[in-house]
């Protein structure tokens, strides 16, 4: 669901007639059907192979829909678990290339103790795989590593780590929570105004497609992989490599096999993302229910750190930033941010990870969670916000 420049490919636009009928009639349906065929279309290429990743890592622990990796150079401390995100891209964004490494980042800013989840691409036999799948092998790998955690969610991985925090709360030390769509009504963006605008059918010829899964490389193609011109390449990874260099050309080609690389989501996953998240706004609305247990993001009281993008084009900050007015975080142990970059950046942008990262991992070591940036009066204007539960 990434894209890097915030613009779509042409199909796109020439899907909204199918997004306009917007109905559960059978009609829907069958032209939504004739869309997506008509946009995907065949496709013979090969499946592209999984981009390396740029520090040296161990698998800790290996599971059917993900691995463990691990970066530490400590054996003793808190663990910090980074979850990635679930979704069209693999989980070497947070370790793209040196001086766009996340994980680099925050190792030199002194967590010694970091692991990565790697979401496995979706085989056929893990087409019915849900959310509740997710969230239980995530908890398999908190167990994993001592039962209790800092934890980092990336976009994607940012709601799943939300949620886990609700739903297993004594099991999470910090949080930060990275250009995460949470409350999809507190701001619009392309991806929450497109899912918005499209009719369920849509989506469920999408995994109708892909006899049960939704195919990565098929999805890439709205969001015009073969169109990602250079100059965006390099103001998204923020370099001063000049484009043409030989060092640049290095870190193009880098970024290419990542953005190519895409996953397989099960399709059941899939929709219920966009049915639960996007549709229903059902974990801010205090709606969602994981592993059996509705969640209330009220019982979520650990300290708390949100970073957004000033300029994403997938997730709006307030859809972030409402968390805020959700949890039962104390003011004073909330810190939030705003990058001035794209979505993107958040991850991979050499300033972003320079400036902000270092702070961030300070605060989490940190038992007395440092002032990174004051709490604004956000949460003062929380019980005025129209739909406030």
């Amino acid at each position: 669901m990434y894209e890097p420049t915030g613009r779509q490919d042409p199909r796109l636009a020439f899907m909204w007639p199918a997004f306009a009928a917007a109905s559960t009639s059978d009609f829907a349906a069958i032209l939504a059907k004739r869309f997506v065929n008509l946009a995907l279309g065949a496709d013979q290429a090969p499946e592209s192979r999984e981009p390396a990743w740029a520090t040296p890592n161990t698998i800790a622990l290996e599971l059917k829909c993900v691995r463990l990796h691990d970066f530490s150079t400590a054996e003793q401390g808190v663990a910090t678990l980074l979850c990635a995100p679930f979704a069209l891209h693999r989980a070497t964004i947070a370790d793209l290339a040196p001086g766009h490494s996340l994980v680099a980042a925050l190792r030199e800013a002194g967590l010694h103790r970091l692991f990565v989840t790697d979401w496995r691409s979706a085989t056929p036999d893990m087409r019915l795989l849900g959310i509740d799948d997710y969230l239980a092998a995530l908890n398999v790998l908190v167990d994993q590593l001592g039962g209790s955690v800092n934890l980092i969610g990336l976009c994607q991985g940012g709601w799943m780590s939300l949620l886990y925090a609700a739903r297993f709360s004594a099991k999470v030390r910090k949080l930060v929570l990275v250009g995460a769509p949470i409350d999809i009504a507190a701001g619009q963006s392309a991806l929450s105004a497109l899912a918005d605008a499209s009719p369920l059918a849509l989506f469920d010829e999408l995994v109708k497609f892909g006899d049960g899964r939704v195919l990565g490389r098929k999805v890439l193609k709205f969001w015009g992989a073969e169109t990602l011109q250079r100059h965006e390449i390099r103001d998204l990874l923020q370099t001063t490599e000049p484009i043409g260099s030989p060092a640049f050309a290095t870190l193009e080609a880098t970024f290419r096999q990542w953005h190519v690389a895409t996953l397989d989501l099960p399709g059941t996953y899939y929709l219920e993302v966009i049915e639960k998240l996007y549709k229903r706004n059902a974990i801010a609305a205090g709606e969602f229910v994981a592993l059996g247990e509705r969640i209330d993001l009220a019982k979520v009281r650990v300290p708390l750190f949100l970073l957004a993008a000033r300029d994403d084009e997938l997730v709006a900050p307030a859809q972030l930033f409402a968390v805020e007015c959700l949890v039962g975080t104390s003011a004073r142990d909330i810190r939030k941010a705003l990058a001035p970059c794209n979505h993107g950046g958040l991850f991979m942008g050499r300033t972003i990870l320079a400036e902000f990262w270092p702070r961030i991992a300070r605060w989490m070591i940190d038992a007395q969670h440092q002032n990174l940036a004051p709490v604004s009066a956000y949460r003062a204007a929380c019980a005025a916000r129209p739909g406030k539960r």
